[in-house]
C-alpha cells in the first residue's frame, strides 16, 4: 500500500502479538497459587506489561492500519484476562478446600473441658443480705479495715484494760502504741456512720474483720461480718426483734424466728445473744417423742449473733443525744450464716480456693 507508514511498529506486528500472549496465558497456567498469580497479573496485565506497551503504540500507525492492530491487540488481552480470571476462580477454589481440610471443627469433640467458673458464695451471701436490708429501708456503710484505736474501741465503750484490747486478741499495726488496728469488727463503720449522716440513720455494714484466732472448723484469723445499726426517736427492742425476724426468715426461710437470750456487750445495754429457731427440726425435737436433731443437738434454738439497744455513752460519743433518740444494733458472721444455711461443717473449707467448693453455689448474681 502506498499510503502506508514505511515504519514499522514491531510490537504490533503479529507474530509479537501471539508472542506475548502464549508467554502470558503459560505463565498464567504455572501459577502456583493466588500470591504468583498477582504477580502474573502484574507482569502480563498490568498497566508496564508488553500488551499494554503494544496497546499504546497503535496510535503510531497510520489510520488505514488502526483498526486491524487494535484487533489483534483486543484480542489477545481479552484471551490474557479470560485466563486470569479462570485460573483466579481455580485457585480460590482450591484455597477454600484446603482451608476446610486444615481448620475443620469437629462438632462431636467433648465441650466442657474447661469447668464452668462460680461466684463465691460469701459473695453471694453477702449480697443477698444486703438486699434484704435495703428492701427494709436501710442503707449500706463502708469502712476502712486498718482502723484507729478510738473508733475500734473507745467510741464503742471499750475500756482501755478490756481483754478484747490485747494483744493476744487484736491485730495491731507495728505496735500496741501505734494507735492504729485491723479492725476487730466492723462497729466501728456504725461509729463514722453516725459522725457523718444526719439523723435518724438506718444502716447496715458487712465487711472483712481481723482477730488473733487459730484457724479450725469453726475459727479464722479473717472472717467477715454483718452489723447493723438503726437510731431513731422511739425505737425499743420490739423494733430489734421485729427486724431480726424478717432477717431470719429472708435467709433461712418462712416460719423461723429469734429469740433473745440476755448478755452483756460494752456497746449496747441491754445487750443479748440472738438464738435462731432451727430451720431443720423447727423445735420439733424438743417436744415430747421428736426425733433427734444433729443440727441444734436437739435444744431447739441455735446461736447466731449478738445485740441490743445502743449504749448512751456510744450516742454520746458520737455526738448523739440519748435523752432524744435511741437505737438498737447486731452482728453476726456471715461465715456462719453460710455454714447454717448449706449445712458446711468446716470453715476452712470456704478458705482453701478449691473449686469443688465453690462450683455447686453456681453463677447466682
Amino acid at each position: 500500500m502506498s499510503d502506508y507508514d514505511p515504519v514499522e511498529v514491531t510490537p504490533l506486528h503479529a507474530e509479537e502479538v501471539a508472542r506475548m500472549r502464549d508467554e502470558a496465558l503459560a505463565a498464567i497456567k504455572a501459577a502456583a497459587d493466588l500470591d504468583e498469580l498477582k504477580k502474573v497479573r502484574l507482569a502480563h496485565a498490568g498497566d508496564r506489561s508488553p500488551i499494554a506497551l503494544a496497546n499504546r503504540e497503535i496510535g503510531a500507525l497510520p489510520p488505514q492500519a488502526r483498526a486491524e492492530a487494535g484487533r489483534r491487540v483486543g484480542s489477545a488481552r481479552k484471551a490474557i484476562n479470560e485466563a486470569l480470571a479462570a485460573r483466579q476462580a481455580e485457585l480460590e477454589a482450591e484455597r477454600d478446600e484446603r482451608v476446610l481440610a486444615e481448620e475443620t471443627v469437629d462438632v462431636t469433640l467433648p465441650w466442657d473441658r474447661t469447668p464452668r467458673g462460680a461466684r463465691h458464695p460469701l459473695t453471694t451471701l453477702q449480697e443477698r443480705i444486703v438486699d434484704a436490708f435495703v428492701a427494709m429501708g436501710y442503707e449500706v456503710a463502708e469502712g476502712p479495715e486498718l482502723e484507729g484505736e478510738w473508733f475500734n474501741f473507745d467510741a464503742l465503750n471499750i475500756a482501755p484494760d478490756h481483754p478484747a484490747r490485747s494483744e493476744h486478741d487484736t491485730f495491731f499495726v507495728e505496735s500496741a502504741d501505734s494507735g492504729m488496728v485491723l479492725r476487730t469488727q466492723t462497729s466501728p463503720v456504725q461509729v463514722r456512720a453516725l459522725l457523718s449522716r444526719k439523723l435518724p440513720v438506718y444502716v447496715v455494714s458487712p465487711g472483712k474483720v481481723f482477730r488473733t484466732d487459730e484457724p479450725d472448723a469453726t475459727h479464722s484469723p479473717v472472717f467477715h461480718q454483718v452489723e447493723g445499726l438503726a437510731v431513731d426517736e422511739g425505737l425499743t427492742m420490739a423494733h430489734l426483734k421485729g427486724t431480726l425476724d424478717r432477717f431470719a426468715e429472708v435467709m433461712f426461710g418462712e416460719g423461723i424466728g429469734t429469740r433473745f437470750r440476755p448478755n452483756y456487750f460494752p456497746f449496747t445495754e441491754p445487750s443479748a445473744e440472738v438464738d435462731l429457731r432451727c430451720f431443720v427440726c423447727r423445735g420439733a425435737s424438743v417436744m415430747p417423742g421428736g426425733e433427734p436433731c444433729r443440727t441444734c443437738k436437739s435444744e431447739g434454738w441455735i446461736e447466731w449473733g449478738g445485740c441490743g439497744m445502743v449504749n448512751p455513752r456510744v450516742l454520746v460519743a458520737c455526738g448523739v443525744d440519748p435523752k432524744r433518740y435511741s437505737g438498737f444494733a447486731f452482728g453476726m458472721g456471715i461465715e456462719r450464716t453460710l455454714m447454717f444455711r448449706y449445712n458446711i461443717g468446716d470453715l476452712r473449707d470456704m478458705v482453701e480456693g478449691d473449686v469443688r467448693f465453690t462450683l455447686p453455689f453456681g453463677m447466682e448474681v
